[in-house]
Formats: structure tokens, sequence, C-alpha cells
């Protein structure tokens, strides 16, 4: 079960820091205003709480891991959000990262 908490977290933690750097993005880039950066910055800051809450007491094991979940996470985003089409090599990054996630989280240790 702890693993599975761990895995959604990690998914919203992805959910939160991505979609708030795209409102951003928007804000600026796209010139939607204001409150889209303002809406981003928020979402910037629930990633944060977000992140705390992982059963895994090890700051940066946490940010490590989430690292590889922030990879396939935004090219994932790409796909769905922005029409964007990752090519093997962008698949099997993210393969890589997503296993050093694996690795880094759920390896049993003594």
């Amino acid at each position: 079960m702890t693993i599975v908490k761990s895995l959604l977290l990690f998914c919203l933690a992805a959910l939160a820091e991505i979609g708030g750097a795209w409102l951003v993005w928007q804000g600026v880039r796209e010139q939607r205003g204001l409150l889209w950066i303002a809406a981003g910055v928020i979402a910037l800051g629930a990633y944060g709480f977000v992140a705390a809450f992982q059963p895994d007491p090890h700051f940066g094991r946490v940010l490590a891991a989430y690292g590889g979940v922030f990879v396939a996470g935004s090219l994932l985003w790409g796909v769905l959000v922005d029409g964007f089409r990752p090519d093997r090599w962008d698949l099997i990054g993210a393969a890589v990262c997503l296993a050093g996630v694996l690795m880094i989280m759920y390896t049993p240790r003594p």
C-alpha cells in the first residue's frame, strides 16, 4: 500500500508541477495574462506540499526519484495537451528515467 500511495503522490506532484509550469508558460509566452500566471504559481506551490507527503523520509531520495516522474510526465503532458509526438529516443529516455524511479524509491534496503 505504501508503494501505491507513493506512486499516486508522484503523479499528483507531476500534475501540479507540470500543470503549473504550463500555466505560467501560457500566461507569459502565449500572452494569456496574469490570472494564468497566478494559477501556475499556486499550482507550483501545491507541488511542494504534495512532495512533502511522500512516505520516504529522505528529501534527496524523493526529489531525485521524482525527477524521473517529471521527465515521463512532461512528455505525456506534451502528447495530451500540446499535440507533441515523442520519438523513440524520447520514449526510451522516459523508460530509463522511470526505471530509475523504481530503483531509487522501491529497492529493498537494510
